[in-house]
């Protein structure tokens, strides 16, 4: 497993939580991962902002943790399929709660339309 960047004095379960689904990347994959299994390029389509050099690093990085498995099927042109784990899935109600506020915070506070539908469960 790899080391988190945490602060071993800190004892923050938010911090290591952080540590593990934070950044950019992270939360858009597992949220989309929810939602089914998905090839590789699937999210390459569903996330277009990220690159695939990305993806890759923080699908690995979620593979190690133990919230992604990959299944690599034995046929020509490979076939892999990437899909949460059972502990990934105790994140659904976080992951559902934090596009809720952003979609309340979208409406409330930058006047903006609702989120396109893609980002709905």
């Amino acid at each position: 497993m790899r080391p988190k960047r945490l602060n071993p004095k800190s004892d923050c379960a938010v911090e290591l939580t952080l540590s593990v689904i934070g950044g950019v990347w992270k939360p858009l994959i597992l949220f989309n991962l929810l939602m089914g299994k998905k090839r590789f390029m699937e999210l390459t389509r569903l996330i277009p902002s990220a690159t695939q050099r990305m993806l890759t690093l923080q699908l690995r990085e979620l593979e190690e943790d133990g919230l992604v498995t990959r299944h690599v099927f034995p046929v020509v042109p490979p076939r892999v399929e990437y899909e949460v784990t059972d502990l990934a899935r105790t994140l659904a109600p976080v992951m559902l709660s934090l596009r809720d506020w952003g979609e309340r915070y979208r409406l409330e506070q930058q006047k903006l339309p609702p989120l396109e539908p893609h980002c709905q469960a």
